[in-house]
């Protein structure tokens, strides 16, 4: 929602309502206003240029001027701007990405559902997961799990699957005894003294089958996941955490949901997260770095044979009840393809598998700074967790606001990066960084670290 003043050069009035953002703190500070961006960097309307250490909200993979993505929209846009997918209609754009989109996903993955916002994505996947089993006759298996600090989206169904407080609290949510939260693969914050990673990830597969003992199998339909959690805190599991996870789902029929909006197209070393940490989705969401952000479109994949048990029951109703306007909207769509062509083309896989031991060398010198706890990453993708107390793990009181304090030191010093729940910072830049770049970047983050220490003493004392 914006607000317009009766001038635009009224500037100091002009606020837009921010998600994430206390309103009143934003009304007397206002916004950074960004204006334009080269590469990986951005800058605002007073000319001042940043290091965009978030790809913007992880998502712009290709920088801020690429072209290409451009001129693939504005051609799109002359030759046919708009046509939907509804009864039986298409548009060029929408098969080829999807035939591309296919052929790069897990081999189980045949069919593809495009929306226009990972929120979107998840909403689509929980109500076609119902339907699902409703057609199965199994009209009590719907109930969902997630985990604490997930973050699945904002509107009101994938808030229900979103485990952190600040989606939840005073939005009258959870509304329903649909969804149920576990713990969060932390080893570093939720791992018992002495516990190997692996038998950690054994304690955490026993939780989720006792949780579904509990529930009944017959009332479980589906298990959600981002194979790294990110708006949680950048949360790497362990290497078998999945495999153990997996083989529960599958001994009770639950199915397997690869929330990839974050982890998708090449952030963690590999074409998808679930390639990395040896997840086999039944649904995957992907959105995000699929058009590097740069028109909104989103998709939910399915497996052949969640796909049959819908068409098979559409066809019994005569029309499957979901669809939306602008999904798989031509601009957006011929935009998406574009970008998988440019990843191949200029190989951005191999450029982040190239890099990512620069980043992660980055990560281990932030890990000796006397206010980082962890320093955890995979690929192109970080975080740092702030504590009080290296030894204790003890953190500062959420009232210091540390790890807000920090990124404001960042910006200050040329960085954006984001403060995450749990004291947490999320480092994400677009996949293009050069690894000279990579250094500028944590050399930033190093000097807003230490420009927020008297202002964190201070503060939580």
């Amino acid at each position: 929602m914006t607000i317009v003043p009766n001038s635009l050069q009224a500037r100091d009035i002009a606020y837009h309502v921010h998600p994430y953002t206390d309103l009143r703190a934003h009304e007397q500070q206002g916004p950074l206003v960004i204006t334009g961006g080269e590469g990986i960097y951005v800058h605002d309307d007073d000319g001042r240029q940043y290091i965009e250490g978030l790809a913007g909200l992880w998502c712009t993979s290709l920088g801020f001027s690429e072209k290409r993505l451009a001129e693939a929209a504005r051609a799109q846009m002359e030759a046919m701007p708009y046509t939907h997918t509804f009864a039986h209609r298409s548009s060029e754009p929408v098969i080829e990405l999807a035939d591309k989109l296919l052929s790069i996903t897990p081999p189980s993955l045949k069919k593809a559902f495009f929306v226009n916002s990972g929120s979107e994505a998840i909403d689509t996947a929980i109500k076609l997961i119902w339907y699902y089993n409703n057609a199965r006759g199994k009209p009590e298996k719907k109930r969902i799990i997630a985990r604490r600090r997930a973050y699945h989206g904002i509107t009101s169904m994938a808030g229900h699957l979103t485990g952190l407080p600040y989606a939840r609290a005073g939005f009258d949510l959870p509304a329903s005894d649909r969804f149920f939260h576990v713990t969060t693969p932390s080893h570093y914050r939720d791992g018992r003294e002495g516990e190997s990673e692996d038998a950690f990830a054994d304690r955490l597969a026993q939780e989720i089958e006792t949780l579904i003992l509990a529930l009944g199998p017959d009332t479980v339909a589906a298990f959600f996941a981002e194979p790294v959690q990110g708006a949680g805190g950048v949360i790497v599991p362990p290497e078998s955490y999945f495999p153990k996870v997996q083989k529960v789902l599958k001994k009770y029929d639950v199915l397997m949901v690869a929330d990839e909006v974050i982890c998708g197209f090449c952030r963690t070393g590999n074409m998808f997260g679930s390639d990395t940490f040896s997840i086999e989705p039944d649904l995957m969401t992907v959105a995000k770095q699929l058009s590097s952000a740069y028109l909104p479109i989103a998709g939910l994949l399915m497996r052949e044979e969640f796909y049959d048990v819908l068409a098979d029951q559409s066809a019994k109703l005569g029309v499957l009840g979901m669809g939306y306007t602008y999904g798989g909207h031509p601009v957006s769509a011929a935009v998406a393809r574009r970008t998988l062509e440019i990843y191949e083309e200029d190989g951005i896989l191999e450029h982040v598998r190239a890099v990512a031991p620069r980043f992660r060398a980055g990560l281990d010198r932030l890990a000796d700074h006397p206010l980082v706890g962890e320093a955890r990453g995979v690929g192109l993708i970080g975080g740092i967790e702030i504590v009080r107390d290296r030894k204790s793990r003890e953190q500062y009181p959420a009232a210091t606001k540390a790890a807000a304090i920090i990124a404001r030191n960042c910006v200050a010093n040329g960085l954006i990066l984001r403060p995450l729940p749990g004291d947490a910072i999320g480092i994400c830049p677009p996949l293009v960084i050069k690894a000279e770049e990579v250094d500028e970047l944590f050399d930033r983050l190093w000097k807003g670290l230490e420009a927020s220490v008297p202002a964190i003493r201070e503060a939580s004392s």
